[in-house]
């Protein structure tokens, strides 16, 4: 009798554990996700967008690419490197699945371009029809414009260089035509 006690004791001790593991390393995601919050905005919105990106509703394997390589130190940051470089690759999946599944926020300019700009179409090869991304390539659609513009910039001129078909892509355009793309992209 006493077996069977234990036995059953034992056996909804896992039982709960098994359940409450899952909530529990949710909410211990949740919490690491706050420090994100800081600079990518508790609500969504990055509190400068000019500089930071929109992490909500992004891209999840983008999200993990980025997260990895500051984490490898492949793409520097002095911001971001010491925020995820204690965080195991799990935890960085984690956070990645985390932010994608939050809504994108709201606020696109209420007069976007009237037509794609013509170096602009190749772009939806990979980021998508509507520029809403898709594997492994971001969301560029409500980004801000000084964002584009830096993040072009910085592949054109080899400062950032985690994505070899980006580099090659912003220095076959001229700044103009960078420029250009911001604009259409951030009034998306």
């Amino acid at each position: 009798m006493f077996t069977r006690l234990l036995s059953t004791i034992c056996g909804a001790g896992i039982g709960f554990a098994v359940v409450a593991a899952p909530a529990r390393a949710a909410d211990d995601i949740a919490t690491k996700a706050q420090e994100c919050g800081v600079c990518h905005g508790a609500g969504g919105t990055p509190v400068d967008p000019k500089t930071t990106p929109i992490i909500w509703g992004q891209q999840s394997s983008y999200l993990y690419k980025e997260l990895q390589n500051y984490h490898s130190g492949e793409r520097k940051s002095p911001v971001m490197q010491p925020v995820v470089h204690d965080f195991s690759l799990a935890d960085l999946r984690a956070l990645a699945d985390y932010f994608a599944a939050k809504p994108w926020p709201a606020g696109h300019p209420a007069n976007p371009p009237p037509a794609i700009p013509e170096k602009a179409v190749m772009c939806r090869a990979c980021h998508g029809q509507n520029f809403e991304g898709g594997p492994p390539a971001p969301r560029l659609a409500g980004l801000s414009y000084e964002y584009l513009a830096g993040t072009m910039r910085s592949f054109a001129t080899d400062e950032r260089t985690n994505n070899g078909d980006m580099s090659k892509f912003m220095h076959a355009l001229t700044d103009s035509e960078r420029d250009t793309i911001a604009r259409y992209l951030a009034a998306q």
